[in-house]
């Protein structure tokens, strides 16, 4: 006889009342008599908000996205926004991307809204996350949808809440709307659509956002230079084939290369082991077709278009990928520099970044006397910055994860004004005979050399994810006072709040919202963090060594692999 946890159990049976359909109901008996394991990881807890909003796996059960968990996300929404828009109009869009199920669950959501009676916009078609953020500023509305997994794998999908200020949620705000949808059975989700109430989103927005793209993303480049620039462009399966290829035209870019086999929207992703451009794998194909036709830039960007891949020729002539610091660095300093040319930077400007990405932007900040703020890992803490500070002008800023935002028209990463802004870079270089690889040099030979490792290890379900809280408590009950031979000289410790100063044991506070994250800082000037991932069953360790200058990138290397051997990391 099979055992079901009665606390599991209990959670389950639910499940099989009349309220939820049979083909729900049939899923949950065959796992229970066949998959106990499946039955325990779907039902185990309710799926919660991470950095990137709510992202899990599809199929039935508390801990799956399925119509009922987003009906009740919905649900709660709903009621909180009646709440803090008492006597308004309330207006809500919402976005999906290629992703099985997205459009049918979309629509799912839009129902939800509508039989509460808020008003809403809904794209017609998969669209990019970006133009979403930008969407529901331009059309006034109070809140925004988006389902995507991003770049997580086929059987991942996910709910992203945005702002009326674009942003996604940020706390204390997602704490209130999940204590609303925790108040709620699944039976009093209202799923009974008013069709008067949803009205569909296409052309007006989408020329309005590639406008705005273009606004922000071009830098009085020569057409001559763009003439001259050899773009390969994939968007891996993802949205980014609905707008990517036409900023671009555009902007005035006519010599594009889009791979056709990666251009057809899928979410199983045929091409690709993961839609990841974090993954050089991913963007092999562009690689071999750049190569084959000289191409001076390939940009691949994930499914639902707000992270991008760049790789560029280095000094022999070869494609690089560039890491996510390097190519934010570049768009940084880029950004910064055309700015000044203009005459329109100020000392209340500002560039932002997060806690576990490269100490370069700070070093830039300071060159150019402006404020780089730092925030938690997640662009809705950037565009939380750029809300609580409307004194000061946002320029741009990124994190390691391949994700970048130019101003703050999009309050979002943003791919599409990101791959035009590096195509800006690319051509005016080329133009001067340097190219964007010589570019980050020359700022490593000003601001010093960095290099930086992501390691990710993938813990998968229940038990990975008691894995990742043995690891993280491990870490903080038998911290390190020394790493690969160089004395930790400060811990971070963001869960808690505290700064520990090893020498003088001195505690100061920390001033940003927990975070399961610790960071070590080394004599050497080493940096290493540890975060569980907020979207994904994977603990991440980021390493960050420095030297004066590049000619000791194989002594940095070695460092690296000293510090993975001494924390046991591969």
């Amino acid at each position: 006889m099979i055992y079901v946890d009665p606390a599991i159990l209990e959670r389950v049976n639910k499940w099989l009342t009349p309220f939820f359909d049979s083909e729900t109901q049939h899923t949950i008996k065959e796992m229970i008599a066949h998959d106990p394991e499946g039955l325990e990881d779907s039902f185990y807890k309710n799926l919660a908000f991470g950095t990137g909003g709510m992202r899990g796996v599809m199929g039935v059960g508390d801990n799956r996205i399925n119509k009922y968990t987003l009906g009740k996300n919905t649900q709660g929404l709903s009621n909180y926004l009646k709440k803090q828009f008492a006597n308004q109009e309330i207006k809500v869009a919402i976005a999906y991307d290629c992703r099985h199920n997205s459009k049918s669950l979309a629509r799912v959501v839009a129902n939800v809204f509508s039989a509460n009676g808020i008003k809403v916009y809904l794209f017609s078609d998969l669209r990019p996350t970006p133009e979403l953020s930008f969407a529901v500023k331009h059309l006034n509305c109070q809140c925004g949808i988006v389902l995507t997994a991003s770049h997580n794998p086929p059987e991942y999908n996910g709910y992203k809440v945005y702002w009326e200020d674009g942003g996604q949620l940020v706390p204390p705000q997602d704490g209130e709307i999940i204590s609303e949808i925790n108040g709620l059975e699944y039976t009093d989700v209202n799923f009974e659509e008013n069709s008067d109430l949803i009205e569909y989103i296409d052309e007006e927005v989408d020329t309005a956002f590639a406008e705005a793209s273009l606004k922000n993303g071009s830098f009085n480049t020569s057409q001559k230079a763009k003439d001259n620039l050899k773009i390969v462009f994939t968007s891996l399966h993802g949205t980014s084939i609905t707008m990517i290829p036409r900023v671009l035209e555009d902007a005035g870019y006519k010599n594009v290369t889009v791979v056709n086999a990666q251009a057809t929207p899928d979410g199983d992703f045929p091409t690709v082991v993961s839609p990841n451009p974090e993954e050089p794998e991913a963007l092999e194909m562009a690689l071999e077709i750049a190569k084959n036709q000289d191409a001076d830039i390939v940009i691949g960007t994930d499914p639902d278009c707000d992270r991008l891949g760049i790789a560029v020729k280095n000094n022999e002539g070869n494609l690089e990928i560039l890491n996510g610091n390097q190519a934010m660095i570049i768009k940084t300093h880029f950004l910064l520099e055309q700015h000044k040319k203009q005459g329109s930077l100020t000392n209340t400007d500002f560039i932002a970044t997060t806690i576990v990405s490269t100490p370069m932007m700070q070093q830039i900040a300071s060159d150019y006397n402006i404020d780089c703020k730092i925030g938690l890992t997640g662009f809705k803490w950037i565009a939380k910055m750029v809300k609580d500070n409307p004194s000061q002008y946002f320029v741009g800023g990124g994190e390691e994860s391949f994700g970048f935002m130019v101003g703050d028209f999009v309050r979002d990463k943003d791919a599409v004004t990101a791959t035009l802004l590096a195509c800006e870079i690319a051509a005016q270089k080329k133009e001067i005979g340097s190219s964007v690889y010589q570019y980050l040099y020359e700022l490593y030979d000003k601001y010093g050399y960095y290099q930086e490792k992501l390691v990710s290890l993938v813990k998968k379900g229940k038990k990975g994810a008691e894995e990742i809280s043995k690891i993280m408590k491990k870490m903080r009950e038998a911290p390190f006072f020394e790493i690969a031979g160089s004395k930790v000289t400060i811990i971070e410790d963001y869960l808690n709040g505290t700064s520990l100063h090893t020498e003088t044991k001195e505690v100061s506070s920390l001033d940003i919202p927990r975070s399961n994250v610790l960071i070590y800082y080394t004599e050497d000037g080493s940096k290493i963090a540890a975060r569980p991932s907020g979207t994904e069953p994977k603990i991440k360790f980021y390493l960050s060594v420095c030297a004066s200058n590049p000619t000791q990138k194989k002594h940095l290397e070695s460092r690296i692999q000293e510090i993975l051997s001494h924390l046991n990391i591969s």
